[in-house]
């Protein structure tokens, strides 16, 4: 609970990074700006049940692109607020605490502010740390939202089965890599693309997929995907949208599924592409379904169960881009969409 030192009551500078204004088109660094001006208490107010926070990792991930957008009827991505500092998910120790299920001490990782220090007082889908002998950095992708993403859209989404043919788009990102190991683990026949040597590399070597391409290179991706799959997919892991969907629908097989996570290439378009090649959900009998990792925290013990003693043994490997410095978080965040990262984007704001 709250401690009443005379310390937690001092004003402290707080730096930020303060979102601009609303986004169309392509975001570009200058979207947002530090603040170096900004101050904040280590002290709960009284009487809320919230929490004070020292943010030690920030997660850089493709929604907060929706979130730049403004808000239109019928939207469910929470749009950022202009003025004030981005919010999205990240690791952090707690400083104070009004609530009775998180103390002083504790390690926690939710949604927060892009800034130094945070009072976090929405505790929906927040979680305490339990297992800190993997880096924390860890939970902020495959012990956090991307490893719950991942999990949820496989298993839960894509009823996978031993020997199915898997194919998954952005396969090197934070969701993709954990999507191909899952169905590596599963005895399933896992193929990726991704948009440079380096990552299909990666897909090969590091993740063992039986094979990745990089789309890039592919001028026809529909004979690309005959050439990978000459029998068809079974399960498609949708994170990018546009073409590439176009063509993954002229190659599934009967009764395949298609768990749509995210449409990457369609995040910056005023005008979003249309998809031609529907008739085939209905000669396939194929589902897709979209969904979204908020329906699926009351799961987040089974994920842990599966993925804590596979890291453990060197069954399921991760991989991280970090960045360092606040400062380096709004060039890490426009990274993402010209495939910068190599792996899972984090950025350093503090070591404990």
């Amino acid at each position: 609970m709250s401690s009443g030192s005379d310390h937690d009551e001092q004003v402290i500078s707080n730096k930020q990074i303060i979102f601009n204004d609303y986004v169309s088109g392509f975001p570009k660094e200058s979207d947002m700006h530090v603040n170096v001006s900004g101050t904040i208490k280590l002290k709960v107010p009284e009487g809320s049940n919230g929490i004070v926070v020292k943010n030690l990792y920030l997660s850089c991930d493709p929604y907060l692109r929706n979130s730049m957008k403004k808000p239109v009827s019928g939207s469910v991505a929470n749009s950022l607020k202009p003025g004030s500092p981005i919010v999205g998910y990240g690791v952090a120790k707690v400083l104070d605490s009004g609530h009775p299920n998180f103390k002083k001490g504790d390690l926690v990782w939710g949604t927060t502010g892009w800034e130094e220090y945070s009072l976090i007082t929405d505790l929906q889908n927040f979680f305490k740390i339990q297992h800190t002998d993997v880096p924390l950095s860890y939970y902020t992708g495959i012990l956090g939202m991307p490893g719950m993403t991942a999990y949820a859209g496989f298993y839960e989404i894509c009823s996978p089965k031993k020997g199915e043919h898997v194919f998954i788009s952005a396969a090197s990102g934070a969701v993709g890599q954990l999507v191909g190991q899952f169905a590596k683990l599963l005895g399933c026949y896992v193929v990726g693309s991704a948009g440079s040597k380096e990552k299909v590399d990666l897909l090969k070597n590091k993740f063992k997929f039986d094979d990745a391409f990089n789309y890039k290179e592919e001028p026809d991706l529909d004979a690309a995907l005959k050439r990978y799959f000459p029998e068809g997919i079974d399960i498609y892991f949708e994170n990018v949208g546009g073409r590439m969907l176009d063509a993954v629908l002229l190659n599934m097989r009967v009764h395949g599924r298609i768990a749509v996570c995210g449409m990457i290439s369609q995040y910056n378009l005023d005008k979003p592409e249309g998809v031609h090649n529907l008739m085939h959900v209905i000669y396939k009998r194929v589902r897709i379904q979209g969904f979204t990792v908020f329906d699926y925290y009351h799961l987040y013990t089974k994920l842990l169960d599966l993925v804590l003693p596979h890291i453990a043994e060197g069954k399921i490997v991760y991989v991280e881009d970090i960045a360092e410095g606040l400062e380096s978080g709004p060039a890490a965040l426009i990274g993402l969409f010209s495939g910068l990262n190599v792996g899972k984007q984090v950025v350093l704001v503090s070591h404990e």
